[in-house]
């Protein structure tokens, strides 16, 4: 990046982060945009922070940023200031009155219609205030929206060091990762993951099923599930994944033991059976230990993994037993250096704080909605837009 001192630099983040009770509940996104701003900021840059909050609807205004600049300063260890808007006249006039190595927020870009219509002409009004834009939010890069396209195509662009880290980490994974590689995917449903499943058969080598989606492929292939979560209806889905991964010789890893209740609740009374073995009035809420051990043993032979989703209902223990089990081992692979480990999505980040293995893995995506698309191979507006930028030449 050019030199910064005493220019403007507009830096998307993600400050769209949980609140409670008025006060920040989970600072991960805050403190994932640190190096960036705090970077620019010691190098004499007036830094505007720009970012979605929320989906506020017409003229709610409840939805402010004003709170989460001043968890930003706690985080960031400087003062924050906060400017009641991200374009216009007031927002100029604030803005024009920032001496270099200041930091401040700028509301939210969603009070704005044109945000989500990506306006030229709104954000060409948010343009004004800067010099140069630089895109930290790889969390939002799969919305076309005018924080996150459109000022890319007015000003000279650069990737932040999260985005940076994020695409690095993703290029590894599954880009030109190292095989053989596997991927973990969990999750309550099939048809939430149709485009995951449906892309990774043809880029991996392991496949592991994990979670409720688990229950509509056995049941695709003959098994009863008895009462548990499944898409019956998917069947004929669920067994073409399967042929499409036979023909590209991916392996699909399905449980052979699962723990199966009679009701899905905190330490209800449970058992651990052979797939084939579940009773009509039980349901399945985990994997059982000897899936457990498989998957294990075939992580071994692996140096890539790619992980999205719980193999069991891991949020209501003992249901959790399976999932933790996994990344544990997934984690101490990762240590030893035979395994490059990425994953991401809000269950699996937090699944695997749940396992105390999160800082074990070589690169935890806070993205949701993006690492998904990108897992399901899609383009990202707003890492393709930093791509063609006339200006993009690296990073900030």
């Amino acid at each position: 990046m050019p030199e910064v001192a005493g220019k403007r630099v507009l830096v998307r983040a993600d400050l769209n982060v949980p609140m409670v009770d008025g006060h920040v509940g989970d600072a991960t996104r805050l403190t994932a945009a640190v190096p960036t701003l705090a970077a620019l900021a010691d190098r004499g840059a007036v830094v505007l922070v720009l970012s979605h909050f929320g989906r506020p609807k017409g003229g709610d205004r409840s939805a402010t940023l004003r709170p989460v600049a001043a968890a930003l300063a706690d985080v960031l260890g400087r003062p924050v200031a906060f400017v009641e808007d991200c374009a216009g006249a007031a927002a100029q006039a604030a803005v024009a009155a920032l001496a270099p190595g200041a930091v401040v927020v700028l509301e939210n870009t969603r009070f704005h219609a044109g945000e989500e219509a990506d306006d030229p002409a709104f954000a060409a009004e948010m343009a004004k205030l800067g010099d140069f834009f630089v895109n930290d939010a790889f969390s939002a890069a799969h919305r076309a929206h005018a924080s996150t396209v459109g000022l890319a195509r007015l000003l000279p662009s650069f990737a932040g060091r999260s985005m940076e880290a994020e695409l690095t980490a993703l290029q590894k994974a599954l880009g030109h990762p190292e095989h053989p590689v596997a991927a973990v995917v969990g999750g309550a449903k099939v048809s939430s993951k149709l485009d995951v499943l449906t892309h990774l058969v043809s880029r991996v080598d392991h496949l592991m099923i994990g979670g409720g989606m688990a229950n509509t492929f056995l049941a695709a292939k003959g098994v009863s599930v008895g009462k548990s979560l499944c898409e019956h209806d998917l069947a004929g889905t669920a067994r073409d994944i399967l042929a499409r991964a036979d023909a590209a010789g991916c392996t699909v890893h399905l449980p052979y033991d699962v723990v199966v209740a009679k009701q899905f609740a905190a330490n209800a009374p449970h058992r651990t059976c052979n797939v084939h073995d579940v009773a009509d009035d039980e349901m399945i809420l985990d994997i059982g230990d000897s899936a457990v051990e498989a998957l294990g043993d075939a992580l071994k032979i692996c140096k890539t993994l790619v992980w999205n989703g719980p193999l069991g209902a891991f949020e209501t223990p003992p249901f959790d037993r399976a999932t933790v089990a996994l990344a544990r081992i997934a984690g101490a692979l990762t240590q030893s250096g035979s395994l490059l480990s990425v994953a991401g999505g809000g269950d699996t980040v937090a699944a695997l704080n749940h396992a105390g293995v999160a800082d074990q893995f070589s690169f935890v995506s806070t993205a949701g909605g993006a690492f998904l698309e990108w897992m399901e191979g899609k383009a990202l507006p707003g890492v393709d837009a930093l791509r063609e930028s006339a200006g993009s030449k690296g990073h900030a």
